[in-house]
């Protein structure tokens, strides 16, 4: 299992990050993490992903310039830094997480077979 922490309101234009644990054991377990987000009345919207062997990372194009995912040395968290926040980005945010073994990573809801509860972000003035 993986878990959720660091979400918040804050205002537009604030910053949050998130962070994204094993429930027992390194993430580095894991192969690949993902971060998703789901607003009210939406689908589910792949964010930013990392290869926690091979560093490779990727991101949706709605938020590559404001968000950054990245992993502590100690392999124990991945982290999502959300920069520029606006209140569009309101929704619930999860981790996944895969065991299978790759080179890069995926942004496909199907990729990841565990899941975070969520953490809430609410950007709003």
């Amino acid at each position: 299992q993986v878990v959720e922490s660091g979400g918040g309101s804050v205002q537009p234009g604030g910053s949050l990050r998130l962070s994204c644990a094993a429930s027992s054991g390194p993430v580095t377990d894991y192969y690949t993490i993902a971060w998703f987000r789901q607003a009210p009345g939406k689908e589910r919207e792949g964010l930013a992903c990392i290869n926690l062997r091979s560093g490779n990372t990727d991101y949706a194009q709605s938020i590559q310039d404001r968000f950054t995912i990245s992993a502590d040395n100690a392999g124990n968290t991945v982290f999502l830094q959300m920069n520029s926040l606006k209140p569009e980005d309101n929704a619930v945010y999860s981790c996944a997480a895969s065991r299978l073994a790759a080179r890069s990573c995926s942004l496909r809801i199907v990729s990841y077979p565990t899941w975070g509860q969520g953490t809430q972000v609410t950007v709003s003035s």
